[in-house]
């Protein structure tokens, strides 16, 4: 046969490369349609939990003056006679939780970073990497009889007074679980700064430590706060920890030693059962959600806000 002889095809197989157009092009039509209904699922979700708080927290305002809800400095829903609902009391608890676990967390994770980034090699860096996902894996119910069993334990051990429920021990347990979320955010930071800016420092003589505090921790300054802000939301809305360690007395004080309540953990302690439907103890646990829903939320812009305004370009 001739090289330059046309090549033959038949009518079938004409008929099926057509259909076989058809075909792609449909698809290629349908699956961007697919790909924005799946999309579309997380959005709707968040507007539903989104006009489902508000709603349900309209109707507690009908019934409890919002003035009160937002200066009240006592927390007693399930009180006879008189019950009061000042959201202050759990606020002071959620920040005091939240105080404790930034402490704890910030000075260990952004040491853990700088050691990942700038001491550690890529062998030490593959083992200690998986420990902190192990860390972060682990179920917030062990944390809570991790911090009710042991951590309380060796806290009443250096100070008797301590009582069993406190806000010092799942403050610190809570310190350690978001560990991994700020040393392995900021790690990432750090690694993302150009090795020139080292190569430089070394130059002009610096040493290791320098370079890390210096150079390295500035340049990545927009990330670390970043994840410190993430964190400190993740802080804000644990739930489990607090709910077994620190107990379900709320008090507008700041002592750290004695039985509190937070924001989520009354959210449990009402949904197990202890408020009828309809009600306005009920009705209480949504305008709580929402004012969590409103500190989640001013964490997570806060965090973008600084990740826009001071990242730097390289």
């Amino acid at each position: 046969m001739a090289m330059n002889e046309p090549q033959q095809i038949s009518v079938q197989e004409l008929i099926a490369q057509k259909s076989n157009r058809g075909l792609l092009a449909f698809t290629e039509k349908l699956i961007p349609k697919i790909l924005f209904l799946i999309a579309s699922v997380s959005v709707l979700t968040t507007i539903g939990i989104v006009f489902t708080l508000i709603f349900e927290t309209v109707t507690f305002f009908t019934e409890v003056n919002i003035l009160s809800f937002l200066t009240g400095t006592e927390w007693y829903p399930f009180a006879n006679s008189t019950p009061a609902y000042g959201i202050l009391p759990l606020v002071v608890g959620t920040l005091k939780i939240t105080g404790i676990a930034i402490l704890v967390a910030v000075p260990i994770g952004i040491a853990t970073a700088i050691f990942l980034s700038e001491y550690a090699s890529d062998r030490v860096r593959r083992f200690i990497k998986p420990i902190l996902e192990v860390l972060a894996g682990v179920p917030t119910i062990v944390y809570g009889f991790f911090a009710l069993t042991f951590v309380t334990p060796i806290l009443r051990s250096i100070y008797p007074d301590i009582a069993i429920f406190n806000a010092l021990s799942p403050g610190i347990v809570v310190g350690i679980m978001i560990i991994p979320m700020i040393a392995s955010l900021s790690e990432d930071a750090m690694s993302s700064v150009p090795n020139a800016m080292r190569d430089g420092a070394y130059a002009l003589g610096a040493t290791k430590l320098e370079v890390a505090v210096k150079i390295v921790l500035p340049a990545a300054l927009s990330g670390i706060v970043a994840s410190t802000v993430l964190a400190i939301s993740r802080a804000i809305g644990e739930t489990m920890i607090v709910a077994v360690a620190a107990g379900s007395t709320p008090g507008f004080n700041w002592d750290v030693t004695g039985s509190i309540q937070t924001m989520t953990a009354y959210i449990v302690q009402v949904t197990t059962g202890d408020a009828g439907y309809g009600t306005t103890i009920y009705y209480s646990i949504y305008a709580v959600g929402f004012t969590l829903f409103l500190f989640t939320l001013a964490m997570n812009m806060l965090a973008q806000f600084i990740s826009k305004r001071f990242r730097e370009e390289y």
